[in-house]
């Protein structure tokens, strides 16, 4: 029993239990987080094994890899200087060595070590570094006169940076042989990027590398739920210079704060994802970093950062702790005044029992101003179907169009956003149920963002379970859903089952989006995609003009799933199904193979959603 309740503390530790932990007594506060963080460790067990072999496996150097790496070095046209930043205050002398030994280590030969010492009173810490300075003249080193905290240090540090890009690192932690060299490939491909940040994990004292966070290519929406830039991060020195350096005041915060002002300074097209882990976070070994110990500082420094992102952006919306990860955050934004009309759209053939749930959660469970409702009737045979016809329409917000002819999903609703008077659609299915009543509002708030393409829901089977989390491309063939199955109140991976993320597509099921960038990118494909992958095709379009598509999981309705579209599994069907698959394949093939917001090193097994794929779908630069 009490094995149990350990690991079910443990696996919340990154959840509300860390602000538990934070109002605790600085003397209780360090051993209890690494007490359970070891639980946790042993809980999972199967997969900490699983990620010392796949290590092993596909991320261990051999010297042929070396040998490999030295030589495309030697190839390479550009050869920029990589400036590493590190603010050290007290960092034990082990921990000190063996992380400017990492940088030492590195195969690209062309970088500079920035070190400023915080004021320390360890007397090994000035004699360390003037050691090192005294091997390497490509250590730098800084003593400031006085402790002025991680921010004034960095700064400190950065003062003396020379290169053309800057790496940010801490003073305890590690990076592997290749990092560097990574960094130079990518500027390389493109010599305009101002931000590269990369996958990382942890390691402990004895080496032993655990929790990889496998991260998504450039994500604005998972940007504002929690640092997901963090390390490592490189940043062109001029953008970094020109932000304005580090913010005191933001401690704990202050490279989420630095993340979003210089993302905030650039174009996504010049932030580049490395999926790749090239950062060892040091944990486990005794030590309380600055944020553990100071966790509700923290937080606070992480919401003020994002709320002048917003501001920056002219966005409006009320930031405040996640309600699941309280440690991370959310954005509330607002819906426009007057609120923009919305068109909802339900197909339908008979089946009055879900029709009428799902219509009545649309019109008394929605606290949406402003809706209409139009049902689009394919067929319908039913006399109990008719009845409730003429029932909904009482409602002046309700009408009903007939369809006529073979089933073709694509047709039905762009005929019926054609009759629409709403600048916002939704596409809506018969066997979606409301939950809570402000989801309308939720995805709308998004919608109306000029970047934004479609909106999706976290969608739910009447078990509790997943049913729609997002779109991932590639999994399981052509796509499918993120988290499926999942219990409604997993957090996920890093938070990826109840945090807002930009995703490559969202179902149709419940998509919202403005009408104007419906027909912009001419609605859905009825000529080629009449049943499935229509919705994909749409948010790829979307995609491709320049919009992104969110996913939110603070709009949460129930999901049937196609209880009345009849049976699949007729010889026309599976024909029509093979040249839709051939369709996306033909059209969409780079993106399914290579979907941003799904890494490369993760399984498109769907039973294994953001499982260790064996082996990882990345070609290493050097081979």
């Amino acid at each position: 029993m009490f094995d149990r309740i350990v690991t079910q503390l443990a696996q919340r530790v990154s959840g509300p239990l860390r602000a538990v932990v934070g109002k605790l007594p600085a003397g209780f506060r360090s051993p209890l987080m690494r007490f359970l963080r070891t639980a946790y460790r042993f809980s999972q067990g199967t997969s900490i094994k699983r990620y010392d072999r796949w290590v092993k496996d596909f991320d261990t150097l051999s010297q042929a890899d070396r040998d490999k790496i030295r030589a495309h070095i030697s190839g390479l046209e550009s050869k920029p200087l990589i400036s590493v930043i590190i603010p050290v205050y007290e960092t034990p002398e082990w921990a000190l060595r063996e992380a400017i030994g990492s940088i030492r280590r590195q195969l690209y030969p062309y970088w500079e070590l920035c070190i400023a010492d915080d004021a320390s009173a360890a007397p090994h810490i000035a004699d360390l570094l003037r050691e090192a300075a005294a091997e390497d003249p490509r250590i730098k080193w800084i003593r400031r006169p006085r402790n002025g905290h991680i921010s004034a240090a960095s700064n400190s540090a950065l003062s003396l940076a020379t290169g053309e890009f800057v790496a940010l690192m801490d003073h305890d932690d590690l990076l592997p042989e290749h990092a560097l060299y990574e960094i130079a490939v990518a500027l390389n491909k493109d010599p305009t990027l101002d931000i590269i940040y990369s996958d990382e994990d942890q390691i402990d004292r004895n080496g032993r590398r655990f929790f990889p966070y496998f991260k998504t290519d450039w994500n604005i929406d998972l940007l504002l739920g929690h640092n997901m830039i963090s390390h490592l991060g490189v940043y062109r020195r001029a953008l970094l210079e020109r932000v304005g350096g580090f913010r005191e005041g933001f401690e704990g915060s202050q490279d989420y704060d630095v993340a979003l002002r210089c993302a905030d300074a650039t174009a996504p097209g010049r932030i580049c994802h490395i999926p790749a882990v090239l950062y060892h976070w040091r944990r486990d070994f005794g030590e309380s970093s600055f944020s553990e110990e100071r966790q509700e500082q923290c937080s606070s420094a992480a919401l003020r950062a994002i709320s002048d992102h917003l501001d920056r952006r002219h966005e409006s919306g009320e930031v405040k702790p996640h309600p699941v990860l309280p440690h991370w955050s959310r954005v509330i934004r607002a819906v426009p005044r007057p609120a923009p009309l919305v068109s909802l759209i339900v197909p339908t053939r008979d089946r009055p029992d879900l029709l009428g749930m799902c219509v009545d959660g649309l019109l008394n469970r929605t606290d949406y101003p402003e809706i209409e409702v139009l049902i689009v009737d394919h067929e319908s045979k039913l006399p109990e179907t008719f009845e409730l016809f003429s029932k909904l329409q009482q409602d002046a917000r309700v009408s009903i169009i007939p369809y006529a002819g073979p089933f073709n999903y694509s047709a039905i609703n762009n005929m019926a956003v054609s009759k629409a008077e709403g600048s916002i659609i939704g596409l809506i299915n018969n066997d979606i149920d409301v939950i809570n009543p402000d989801w309308l509002s939720e995805m709308v708030s998004l919608s109306v963002l000029n970047d934004v393409g479609a909106v999706g829901a976290k969608l739910i089977y009447s078990d509790d379970r997943v049913q729609h989390a997002g779109i991932a491309l590639g999994v399981s063939g052509i796509a499918n859903h993120f988290n499926y199955a999942m219990r409604r109140s997993n957090t996920g991976y890093f938070g990826r089952n109840v945090l807002t993320s930009s995703v490559s597509a969202v179902t149709g099921a419940c998509l919202v989006v403005r009408k104007s960038a419906f027909e912009e990118v001419g609605g859905l494909n009825e000529t080629d995609l009449a049943v499935a992958f229509n919705d994909v095709d749409f948010c790829l379009r979307l995609k491709k003009r320049g919009y992104r598509n969110v996913w939110t999981p603070h709009a949460e309705l129930y999901h049937h799933e196609s209880t009345t579209r009849g049976a699949e599994h007729t010889p026309e069907n599976a024909e029509r199904f093979q040249r839709e698959i051939d369709y996306m394949r033909t059209n969409w093939g780079h993106e399914i193979d290579h979907d941003a917001f799904y890494n490369e090193n993760f399984s498109t097994d769907i039973s294994e959603c953001f499982q260790l794929a064996v082996p990882p779908r990345r070609k290493k630069p050097w081979l």
